[in-house]
């Protein structure tokens, strides 16, 4: 009886370990001038940062910028690998060619995965190419807990990071190239010839105070990522939150993070080089889809919108747009066209959709 006891806490115990993983929602805030730890939550939790993936990729470019590699009116043309990646994408056909100033802001702003690996090939020759070098810089930085396996963020159990770790990227991206901040405060991008102006996913962005970057994800795996940051009288606060159910729940956290970060000055606070790790799920990522891309999970997200297809966002420092958002241009460059100012509301932030599984480059296969 006793032996039976033992086997059913047992099973208790690794059940509620379990439950917890799948609804841990992991997160960190950082005073980017100092560095300093402001709080943090199972900030060492291995995570799939699906889009924020796009970070590191952006700041591999930015190396590659600084070193004169390459510049900002480089082609970076759409191959063919590039353009069998899933959506989000812009849908270039093989051969199409964009600056990479403009594959830049389409990549930070709509999140377009086949224009994240036509730069990652434009700069490291090959998408593996690039992929060493992400995973370079990844070491370089003490980014211990992260490793990637794409320049896009698309599922593969291979591309995961932490909270912490991801902090410790956008901060430096903040630190070392401030020349190149606008990409990630851009509010929308204007394709021209009448296609929609497309908002950026980062609800932040106009409609919390100082908010100035910086990028979202979400795949089925990872639930609903942010790192999210505001400056205001000259000090930037940074949040990464990863794991939550809805992209309006991510910024309400976002925001209150980022709002308790400014009325703390961080006096006693670790650093991002000192905090030390801690908890549990080190190594090995949770997975949030059984959780969140079921039939009743995806419906219950569109529960968050009123009548009128607004998402409802529950926090009193987030507030409506009070300007149209401001898009920047983008196009190829022989059919590249000014900008033509678009009207959307919060009603037109795109709601992510379930994307599918990105197979390892060794069993890799055509993605339509």
């Amino acid at each position: 009886m006793s032996r039976l006891l033992t086997i059913w806490m047992m099973a208790v115990m690794f059940a509620g370990a379990g439950l917890a993983s799948a609804t841990a929602t992991p997160s960190i805030t950082v005073d980017v001038g100092t560095g300093k730890v402001l709080s943090h939550e199972d900030a060492f939790m291995r995570w799939y940062p699906a889009s924020l993936t796009k970070l590191m990729t952006a700041y591999v470019t930015f190396r590659a910028l600084a070193s004169g590699q390459v510049t900002l009116d480089s082609p970076v043309r759409m191959t063919l690998n590039a353009s069998k990646e899933p959506p989000s994408k812009m849908g270039y056909k093989p051969g199409s060619v964009m600056t990479l100033d403009t594959a830049l802001n389409i990549m930070l702003v709509k999140s377009a995965n086949d224009v994240a690996v036509a730069v990652g090939e434009a700069i490291g020759g090959t998408e593996a190419g690039f992929v060493q070098r992400m995973n370079a810089e990844a070491q370089r930085l003490g980014m211990f807990g992260s490793h990637f396996a794409n320049p896009n963020g698309l599922h593969d159990p291979d591309n995961y990071s932490t909270a912490r770790d991801l902090a410790v990227l956008a901060t430096q991206i903040r630190r070392e190239f401030p020349q190149y901040a606008h990409y990630f405060a851009t509010e929308a991008i204007d394709p021209g010839k009448g296609k929609k102006v497309q908002a950026n996913y980062n609800i932040l962005l106009g409609r919390f105070d100082g908010a100035d970057g910086m990028k979202t994800g979400f795949v089925c795996a990872s639930g609903f990522n942010l790192a999210g940051s505001a400056t205001r009288n000259g000090r930037t606060i940074l949040a990464v939150v990863l794991g939550e159910s809805r992209q309006e729940t991510r910024a309400a956290k976002a925001a209150q993070l980022i709002t308790d970060g400014f009325r703390t000055n961080g006096a006693g606070a670790p650093t991002l080089a000192t905090l030390r790790p801690y908890g549990t799920n080190l190594a090995k990522a949770t997975d949030m889809r059984a959780a969140l891309c079921n039939k009743q999970a995806m419906a219950d997200r569109w529960d968050g919108r009123d009548v009128e297809g607004k998402l409802k966002i529950d926090s009193p420092y987030i507030h409506p747009m009070r300007h149209e958002p401001r898009a920047v241009p983008v196009g190829l460059i022989a059919t590249a066209t000014a900008a033509k100012p678009g009207s959307i509301d919060i009603s037109q932030v795109p709601v992510p959709l379930p994307r599918p599984n990105r197979v390892p480059a060794s069993t890799q296969t055509a993605v339509n």
